[in-house]
């Protein structure tokens, strides 16, 4: 039998039934909870919940201080609470119904200003970029390995001029209608019009569906001499027309210089993937403290993966800065239960294998845990996929809960740094600088060259607020131009949602 004293298990809330498992128990482990010995009755894996009270078949089970589903049946006291006995309670649509000052936004109040500068790129519309990188940008899949030469051949020619060189390519822009169409056009867009973008060469084919002077009428720079484009079938030789547009963008880029600029000129991404049970406990949490220290400044953070906040909606809903923002975030909320439903598919078919592994087992565990990002600041926006951020505070951004298509869609409504948390790890990166951020230490001494920060400290008696600091500092950091690891390993991704039929 374990030491009684041995801190085993870790409870969120007080009014949670669970308590998580800091490692693998075995039956018979003794654990203190409340003052009270409860003693463990079967296998709980690390990050696994272990029930702390009885719970009547039926009754909803609180963890994070709010109901992650319905006991299947009884459990008794010291169990494991898993699959095996707990189902969602998500069903369908639902009705949202406003109730101003509900909220948490007033909190945002208490939080202080994000102190210190970083070293930025200042644009001519205002905003600021923290890398001044040139993008090479493909209208349609055809010519996405002609963007990949270009770049490859001037990352070689260019380097040291500016901060790097980088094809983002994709699969799409042909064999596709309507919305599906311009879906895609306008991601590569706002991609275009990003500020870390000093310069972005578009490649076209020619015959595409994703014409090249469509897409070209969508971009809003307000700065012709950053923008080159041209059409593979009517160049003579694209390589070479491609570099010459490279080297004439570079000419103006690299005049740019970084200075001070303050936290309120911060956008930051807010993503979560390869949850494990201690995101919800450390890394998300920690982001959350990041989010509301930037806002406060004045910064703007995004949030999105829509359907990773069914089942704790109602608390972002609450935070809504008004009625009009309450009624855009009800419908998105919705309209995305009803892409699923209209397409035959439940709405809780989310936690993954891996995160059910990691010992998430509904979705409204994991939407819990997964909203903790976004801080306690008022919800301001309600962004559209493909739309960008205009102003500070908090925006709920439409978007999968896929990595990949979700990220992206945060670097297209601006975010300048993304804050990604993880459980299980991943190598992913994206095109604005990606910090991953480990729930558990185990991992971050696993996978050093993934992971950037380690938020396991909480869990060995570090505060979200001293935790959280330093990970401001890091984005700070980052921000001025230090490397992610993502850049560091040329992780650099994009993809686009296909909503569609392809022809």
């Amino acid at each position: 039998m374990a030491d009684a004293s041995a801190p085993v298990l870790h409870r969120i809330s007080p009014r949670d039934d669970v308590a998580i498992a800091l490692t693998d128990l075995e039956p018979g482990t003794r654990a203190v909870i409340d003052g009270a010995c409860l003693d463990v009755t079967e296998r709980i894996p690390r990050g696994h919940k272990v029930a702390i009270r009885e719970v009547r078949g039926g009754d909803p089970v609180h963890k994070l201080g709010w109901p992650i589903g319905r006991a299947a049946h009884a459990i008794a006291r010291g169990s494991h609470v898993h699959t095996h006995n707990l189902r969602t309670a998500l069903a369908g649509l639902d009705e949202y119904v406003y109730s101003p000052g509900s909220g948490t936004g007033a909190l945002s109040a208490q939080a202080a200003p994000a102190a210190g500068t970083f070293l930025g790129y200042r644009r001519r519309d205002g905003r600021v970029a923290t890398r001044n990188e040139i993008w090479i940008l493909c209208t349609v899949g055809c010519v996405a390995r002609t963007a990949q030469r270009i770049a490859q051949i001037g990352r070689e020619r260019f380097a040291g001029r500016v901060d790097g060189v980088h094809a983002l390519t994709h699969p799409f822009g042909c064999s596709q209608l309507g919305d599906d169409l311009a879906h895609t056009r306008g991601i590569l867009a706002a991609l275009a019009a990003h500020p870390n973008a000093g310069g972005v060469l578009i490649v076209g084919l020619g015959c595409e569906s994703n014409q090249l002077d469509a897409l070209l009428r969508q971009i809003d720079r307000g700065d012709g001499t950053r923008l080159r484009a041209f059409s593979a079938q009517a160049a003579e030789d694209e390589l070479e027309q491609g570099l010459a547009a490279l080297e004439e963008l570079v000419t103006v880029v690299e005049r740019d210089r970084r200075e001070p600029c303050p936290a309120s000129a911060l956008t930051i991404g807010l993503k979560c993937g390869g949850s494990d049970a201690f995101s919800a406990v450390t890394a998300n949490p920690l982001v959350g403290h990041v989010a509301d220290r930037v806002c406060a400044a004045g910064g703007a953070a995004i949030l999105s993966e829509i359907p990773e906040v069914f089942g704790a909606e109602h608390l972002l809903l609450a935070r809504a800065e008004n009625a009009g923002v309450f009624r855009d975030a009800a419908a998105l909320v919705n309209d995305f239960k009803r892409y699923l439903i209209e397409h035959g598919q439940p709405l809780h078919e989310n936690p993954s294998p891996g995160n059910i592994a990691g010992g998430i087992t509904t979705l409204e565990e994991k939407s819990l845990g997964a909203v903790q990002k976004g801080g306690h600041v008022p919800l301001t926006q309600v962004l559209r996929y493909g739309e960008r951020s205009s102003r500070p505070g908090l925006a709920l951004l439409e978007a999968p809960g896929n990595d990949a298509v979700s990220s992206t869609a945060l670097v297209a409504a601006g975010a300048t740094v993304l804050l990604f948390t993880t459980g299980r790890g991943t190598p992913l990166g994206f095109p604005a600088p990606t910090l991953k951020i480990a729930s558990n230490t185990v991992l971050a001494q696993r996978k050093p060259r993934w992971i950037d920060f380690d938020a396991g400290a909480v869990l060995a008696g570090e505060s979200v607020a001293e935790a959280g600091e330093r990970l401001l500092q890091l984005v700070l950091e980052t921000a001025s131009g230090k490397a992610a690891c993502n850049e560091l390993n040329d992780e650099r991704e994009i993809a686009i949602w296909k909503s569609g039929v392809t022809l």
